[in-house]
């Protein structure tokens, strides 16, 4: 669902001074926690952040990888690589889990940053996806807002869209989780209680949920070889074939 984001000056200027709200300040540290435990039974050498989110490296500090890298465009103060999401300077099956937050939302064409993703990410690599709900108030917040919401996004991605791409390039979804049970409002978050109406549903608001975490693995399948059965040769007896079962039949 495309989102319009026409006559924005800077966009990467209005997310960062986003980030600085209340609200942007809850989001960010709901889903650093959120991503804290998904990230407990990620391991492997390298995990990969592909898309700025946030205001540095928040997202990766629960990584058990032996290396985290995030991947962005040029301002952003956590980047490691410096580069279009869509067009990875990496060889490829070289990582061992891939982090998109909210990346697909802000991209011109998502599928091809889901392409790059399972290029790069070797056989069981784990995928993690976070994306707003299209028929939350969030989702349909982005899509009321010229300028999208947070600032600068493209569109709101469904799961089934999502999963609909993954089964096409092989992946498995492993799991689903939901969170975000707060307005997209500011309201609330003085009393220091944000992230947990984020990440739990509440009496308060119990309408569905903001936001979801996807995972999903990337299953390799190697094809074993079938070894077709010869034809049983017929016997010669005195020149003549030796009839069989079927010919007396």
């Amino acid at each position: 669902m495309p989102v319009r984001t026409s006559h924005i000056p800077d966009r990467d200027a209005a997310l960062s001074a986003w980030w600085a709200t209340p609200l942007g300040r809850a989001l960010l540290a709901a889903e650093s926690e959120l991503l804290a435990a998904a990230l407990e039974d990620v391991f492997g050498w390298e995990l990969l952040q592909v898309g700025a989110w946030g205001t540095a490296r928040e997202l990766l500090a629960g990584s058990r990888t032996r290396r985290q890298s995030v991947v962005a465009a040029p301002g952003f103060a956590g980047a490691d690589i410096i580069a279009r999401p869509s067009q990875l300077p990496l060889i490829g099956d070289s990582i061992d889990a891939a982090l998109l937050p909210h990346t697909l939302e802000f991209a011109p064409d998502p599928y091809a940053i889901l392409r790059e993703a399972d290029r790069v990410l070797g056989g069981e690599g784990q995928l993690l996806v976070l994306g707003f709900e299209p028929w939350s108030l969030w989702g349909m917040r982005a899509r009321w807002s010229r300028a999208g919401f947070p600032p600068g996004m493209r569109r709101v991605l469904s799961q089934r869209r999502l999963r609909e791409w993954l089964v096409l390039l092989g992946f498995e979804v492993i799991a689903t989780q939901h969170y975000l049970y707060l307005g997209p409002w500011s309201r609330g978050l003085a009393s220091g209680e944000g992230t947990g109406r984020m990440l739990r549903r509440g009496l308060t608001y119990p309408l569905p949920a903001g936001a979801y975490l996807l995972r999903a693995r990337k299953r390799v399948y190697t094809l074993t070889p079938i070894r077709l059965r010869t034809r049983e040769k017929p016997a010669v007896i005195g020149g003549l074939v030796k009839p069989t079962t079927r010919s007396r039949a």
